[in-house]
């Protein structure tokens, strides 16, 4: 294993302040004082919990470039003992095009440099919760507690809630009384037009009794008019055939005599 040509910035741990609930990002620098091409390439022991970019590369002479790893969000446990770390490998690039794949893969053991950094988390005292609470906690202590019988005071934000509760029970109760007075009109309005419709009905159906029975009157009469005129001596024409008849029987017997 060669020396490490690179310089690394810091050089053997990474810090990384809290707290914890957001991505916290620390910054690693990586220096080429040499004539050469330096491949270089950034590993960790704990590649689900952070995010490195650039991860690899190729570092041009005299050149720097900043790597920026970011820890990804975690509850921290200050009781648990951090052992994440990471490697910054590195190699003298061949000359020509460099396959970031292939380079890796085929390079020669004896060839690689590399650097080890260790992980430091650092929580601040007044950003963690327990401190906060206990700050709270010693706050109320210092102005003592309320008397009892005696209710702590309202919040503006509590009051507000309900008055617009307050204001909304009452909307609900005049819409509610409301609804049952324009229920009440509209069987009110029910009831009246189908006493309309009954007194409309009736007035028709004495309309049509007054003027059919004067109209069967005189239709009866035409009628009896018409029989007496048909048959004036009042004999019926049953009586007619039957004389006809026998008067055509009696011909036929008289003729038949004579002849």
């Amino acid at each position: 294993m060669s020396k490490q040509v690179l310089q690394l910035e810091p050089d053997s741990e990474l810090h990384f302040k809290g707290p914890f609930n957001d991505v916290v990002t620390s910054h690693l620098k990586l220096s080429n004082p040499t004539d050469k091409r330096i491949c270089f390439k950034v590993k960790t022991t704990a590649p689900k919990r952070y995010c490195v970019r650039p991860n690899s590369g190729i570092l041009e002479p005299k050149q720097a470039v900043q790597v920026a790893v970011m820890l990804q969000p975690f509850e921290y446990d200050p009781t648990e003992k951090n052992k994440h770390k990471f490697m910054v490998q590195t190699m003298i690039a061949p000359d020509g095009d460099v396959n970031q794949d292939t380079v890796w893969r085929d390079a020669n053991p004896e060839s690689l440099m590399d650097s080890k950094l260790r992980c430091v988390f650092e929580m601040p005292t007044e950003a963690a919760p327990q401190n906060n609470l206990d700050v709270s906690t010693s706050h109320g202590d210092e102005k003592g507690a309320a008397p009892k019988g005696e209710c702590a005071p309202k919040s503006p934000k509590a009051s507000n809630l309900e008055a617009d509760l307050k204001k909304a029970t009452e909307e609900c109760r005049r819409l509610r009384e409301e609804v049952a007075s324009l229920r009440q009109e509209n069987a009110a309005l029910k009831e009246d037009g189908l006493r309309q419709r009954m007194l409309q009905t009736a007035a028709t159906s004495e309309t049509v009794t007054s003027h059919a029975a004067p109209e069967t009157t005189s239709q009866m009469t035409h009628r009896t008019k018409e029989m007496s005129m048909a048959h004036p001596s009042g004999v019926s024409p049953l009586m007619l055939t039957l004389f006809a008849f026998v008067m055509v029987v009696t011909g036929m017997l008289v003729g038949k005599w004579l002849f």
